[in-house]
């Protein structure tokens, strides 16, 4: 696994540990099993950002902090040059950027994410998280499943739906699709 997946492991470990709460415990409050819990919290498997999102809000910090072992210090502005968001690697087929990094107390995570083509999407787990969702497709096609429902959105489509319900996302022409990902709790 990656060195950045390993230290955000570490993170969610250290902060775990210091409000002394037990692996077990904090994996009844996310809904996981502690077993699958104790993977993600090894470092040895990749961890949903939507499962670091509720980690982030179950210790009050700032979704960077967790990303990056640095807290956001901008209230005013916080400028990202294209290409500088800070990468966050979670899955083979999809690459996050964060885009607010460094802004504090947000009320939504911008995100540019990219979907790689693959062909096991049916047997693709589901992503949920609290909260809603908002994407607007920069380049490519992309499939989206939220429930049963598959939808093909394409360049300059925008989709927004309750996050809470299970999604997943599929790049089409064997090309990736680049979308911009707001998540909103």
């Amino acid at each position: 696994m990656s060195e950045q997946i390993k230290q955000i492991a570490m993170r969610i470990k250290d902060l775990r540990e210091i409000y002394g709460i037990s692996a077990e415990t904090l994996a009844n409050e996310l809904g996981i099993p502690k077993d699958k819990y104790e993977e993600y919290e090894s470092g040895e498997v990749d961890i949903p950002v939507s499962l670091l999102y509720k980690i982030a809000n179950r210790f009050d910090v700032e979704l960077t902090a967790i990303l990056t072992g640095e807290n956001p210090k901008l209230q005013t502005y916080c400028l990202v040059r294209k290409g500088k968001g800070v990468s966050v690697e979670r899955r083979k087929d999809y690459k996050y950027q964060s885009l607010a990094y460094n802004f504090i107390n947000k009320k939504f995570e911008p995100f540019l994410v990219t979907v790689e083509p693959c062909s096991e999407f049916e047997s693709a787990s589901y992503n949920t998280h609290p909260g809603q969702e908002f994407n607007y497709v920069i380049e490519g096609e992309l499939k989206i499943t939220i429930d049963d429902h598959e939808l093909v959105l394409k360049e300059g489509d925008s989709l927004f739906f309750d996050s809470s319900i299970k999604h997943k996302m599929k790049a089409l022409g064997n090309k990736p699709a680049k979308f911009l990902a707001i998540i909103m709790q």
